[in-house]
């Protein structure tokens, strides 16, 4: 998925069918029917353990569908922790992320063909009825185009796929009559004037109402979108357009793709992350196989499957050859700059890349598959969840863990290409981590800090729509699926669209336009279905053997590959001046920022701000110089900003029913007993009297040996620890007075003191934002006794499962 959502996935087998044959080369598809293969290491799961994992994929998606359709239907998503449904515009803005909500029951639609691989017919009868008559398509709501097309108008043509089979099938949907593929085309054509642009590629966003560049549209004024916006559009416009014999929706997304082929870096072979939609210039020139692209290379491999149109596979094979020349560097996949493959881009890298294993189990090439998955595994084993982004050390760059499905996708993806059990034993971990860390009383909620263990409102709708799919399929035999999953190919937010496609209405004509931009040497890349012995030789511990040196790979400082920079630098390749040595006041390195291209801006609050442009530059040497030097001042800028904030603390309510199981994002205190040093607190909470605990509590018995709750304002953050402390509490939550703040939208901060000395608080203080502490305040209003820990990270979460079980099963019936 690209910024936002959306995942990627694929099927295996290919019916016979005449138009291309050379398919059958691609190496994932033939694996199936391979030998399976696995380590030494691992031993072989019995059937029996397998069922049952399989089982428990089936409650925990009962869990999380059936909260949604409680608590939340028929708004777009549930909101776990408040146990309500987001609908948008009644919620603070979360910006781009909400782009994906349209009013149109979002989650449903997601999950249409997740009921079915799940064997849960009767309730996909049930959920397709529902949407045709609930949902409405045409709302006064900016949307996404990419979001709309991966996740609704995808979850129509998935919902449709599946419905016409059970009909073919004769038990279900026998009533059914295209109703969802009508759905869709209505959807198709709204989408439309997002493509009216000089280029072809489509404007970001586009109200579901009123379209594009019109007043009311409030939309249609935007030059740039991602890579992947754009060129993630093939499979379900090109779908639609074979369901119902309208070639114009093929017709876009092929112009779109084409545009994006024609403007690629020609020496590099590479595209950027951003483009102009009006001139075709890349506004960023940096490029990876993460957030902005991903699904762009996906969707060319895919498209040559589904489509059979041998262009889309010459393209992917071009872009996949400079993939692994410049952004891959085993076991590590860091974004480059597109004029300059050679210099890494950033030393960081994001958890969407994670789908990217399993693109190359399609591709047939497994050993780089294989180590990558393996170093993704180990910071899963480190942090719980894959971290919204990471450094090439392994620390974490962005905390946040949205439940993302990429890597159970390529887990998937290798189990189906290895016959491995170790990948099975992974996804074990992945169903134990989501029940002891993500699940809560009213769903799964996603990961706010995946240091802390700190939960945020939010379950987006690919948490269904991808991850229980993915973990049923890994432990699902054949016989466990009603239909045979190899006769469809997933699609990026893993909605199954049949094969058989390929041979229906074809009536685009299909140029290729390949052999216009470049000579492609077929020799690198395979036309016929590999030998599986060169894949897996002989050796059983051939996987192991990829896998065992990346085991500790995550607790080194500095592993292998981490940078090129880095290893141009102890080559003795340095920028004339280093950051950690610039002063802004010096004449020299004033002098030398201009030869190397970076100007040097003062800005109104003091701060200064540096800016390069290569063409500035005396020389490219120099400019390379500046690049390097900017490199080193986004991390010297970013460590110090890490060492001037305290990381965030977390509140857990441990009692019933939640029993640890929601855990909320706190900010610390610059006084008071520091939890990172010290045993966590715990007890029950209580209001204090005032509630602004500015003056000497006239309830200190109701706070005596609790945890008192304070509403910020109105004096000193200090003061009124002192005031709570004086009447007995072992500890205090600031609640802020903001209405509707919340740590999805504000950034976490220190209380601090009031000037003078604060040695005499011993007590623990943390901050919550509003929503944050709204969901302490309604606990309490409902079960009266309510007991929380504070403390730095999130504890375990394990104990008291039975009891929570039980209790949420009281919690439902009543």
């Amino acid at each position: 998925m690209s910024e936002a959502g959306g995942g990627r996935g694929f099927g295996y087998s290919v019916p016979q069918r005449a138009p291309w044959s050379l398919v059958a080369a691609t190496a994932a598809l033939c694996l199936v029917s391979a030998t399976s293969v696995w380590t030494a290491g691992a031993s072989p799961m019995s059937r029996e353990e397998k069922q049952k994992l399989g089982n428990q994929v089936l409650e925990m998606f009962d869990h999380a569908y059936g909260n949604y359709m409680e608590h939340a239907y028929p708004a777009d998503e549930l909101m776990p922790l408040t146990c309500r449904g987001r609908v948008r515009g009644q919620e603070p803005s979360r910006g781009d992320v909400d782009d994906a909500l349209g009013k149109f029951s979002l989650t449903l639609i997601d999950s249409l063909d997740t009921l079915v691989v799940l064997n849960k017919t009767k309730e996909f009868e049930d959920a397709v009825r529902k949407v045709l008559r609930d949902v409405n398509l045409d709302n006064d709501v900016v949307v996404s185009v990419f979001e709309t097309n991966i996740r609704v108008l995808g979850g129509l043509l998935g919902g449709h796929s599946l419905a016409i089979m059970l009909k073919e099938k004769g038990e279900y949907m026998q009533w059914y009559n295209d109703e969802l593929l009508q759905m869709a085309k209505q959807l198709g054509y709204k989408l439309l004037p997002a493509f009216n642009t000089t280029s072809g590629l489509p404007y970001p966003r586009i109200n579901l109402k009123f379209g594009i560049r019109k007043p009311e549209a409030r939309t249609g004024t935007e030059t740039d979108t991602c890579t992947a916006c754009a060129g993630t559009l093939i499979l379900e416009f090109a779908a639609l357009s074979r369901f119902t014999g309208a070639t114009i929706f093929e017709e876009y997304a092929r112009k779109a793709l084409d545009f994006l082929w024609e403007k690629r870096q020609r020496s590099s072979n590479l595209v950027g992350v951003t483009i102009n939609i009006h001139t075709g210039d890349w506004v960023r020139k940096d490029s990876g196989v993460g957030a902005g692209i991903d699904s762009y290379y996906e969707y060319l491999l895919k498209a040559y499957v589904l489509l059979g149109d041998d262009s889309f596979l010459e393209r992917f094979n071009t872009h996949y050859d400079a993939i692994m020349r410049y952004i891959s560097q085993p076991p590590l996949l860091l974004d480059v700059h597109i004029h300059k493959p050679m210099l890494n881009a950033r030393t960081w890298m994001d958890a969407l890349l994670a789908f990217f294993p399993g693109l190359q189990v399609l591709k047939g090439d497994i050993r780089p598959a294989i180590e990558t998955h393996e170093m993704l595994y180990q910071v899963i084993k480190k942090h719980n969840f894959l971290p919204e982004a990471f450094t090439t050390d392994f620390r974490v760059h962005w905390a946040q863990h949205p439940l993302r499905p990429e890597f159970a996708e390529s887990t998937y993806f290798l189990y189906k290409a290895t016959g491995d059990p170790y990948y099975l034993e992974v996804g074990k971990t992945l169903i134990e981590n989501l029940n002891k860390y993500a699940r809560v009383p009213c769903g799964f909620a996603a990961m706010k800090d995946v240091r802390t263990g700190s939960h945020e409102d939010r379950m987006d709708s690919f948490f269904l729509a991808e991850m229980f799919k993915y973990l049923y399929l890994l432990f699902a035999d054949k016989e466990d699926v009603i239909f045979d999953i190899e006769d469809y190919i997933f699609t990026t937010e893993a909605h199954l669209l049949p094969l058989w496609l390929s041979t229906t209405n074809q009536r685009i004509s299909k140029k290729n336009t390949t052999s216009e931009y470049t000579e492609l040497d077929d020799s690198n890349f395979d036309w016929t279905c590999p030998n599986t012995q060169i894949l897996f030789p002989n050796d059983p511990l051939y996987a192991q053997s990829i896998r065992e040196p990346l085991k500790n790979v995550v607790d080194k400082s500095c592993p292998r590959g981490i940078i090129r920079v880095e290893e141009s630098f102890r080559s003795g390749a340095k920028p004339p001046l280093r950051a950690r040595d610039f002063m802004a006041t010096n004449p020299e390195h004033l002098e030398i920022l201009k030869k190397m291209g970076v100007s040097l801006i003062h800005l109104k609050d003091g701060r200064v701000q540096l800016v390069q442009h290569a063409i500035q530059a005396a020389s490219s040497i120099d400019a390379e110089d500046g690049l390097r030097f900017m490199q080193e001042m986004i991390e010297l800028s970013s460590q110090q900003q890490k060492e001037q904030q305290l990381p965030p603390r977390a509140v857990q309510i441990v009692s019933h029913p939640f029993f640890g199981r929601v855990v909320l994002t706190a900010g610390p205190a610059q006084f008071g007993l520091d939890l990172s040093k010290h045993k966590e607190t715990r007890g029950f909470v209580a209001s204090s009297k005032p509630y602004n605990g500015c003056s000497e509590l006239t309830n200190p018995e109701a706070v005596m040996g609790k945890i008192a709750l304070i509403q910020r304002g109105q004096c000193m953050f200090a003061e009124k620890a002192r005031n709570i402390q004086n009447a007995g509490a072992i500890g205090g939550i600031v609640i802020d007075d903001n209405e509707g703040s919340s740590s999805d939208t504000a950034p976490l901060f220190q209380m601090a003191g009031d000037g003078k000395d604060t040695d005499d608080i011993t007590i623990p203080m943390l901050f919550l934002f509003s929503k944050e502490g709204s969901i302490i305040l309604d606990a309490i209003r409902e079960y009266e006794e309510v007991e929380v820990l504070l403390s730095d990270k999130a504890k375990d979460r394990g104990k008291g499962k039975k009891s929570f079980v039980f209790s949420l099963a009281l919690i439902f019936l009543t």
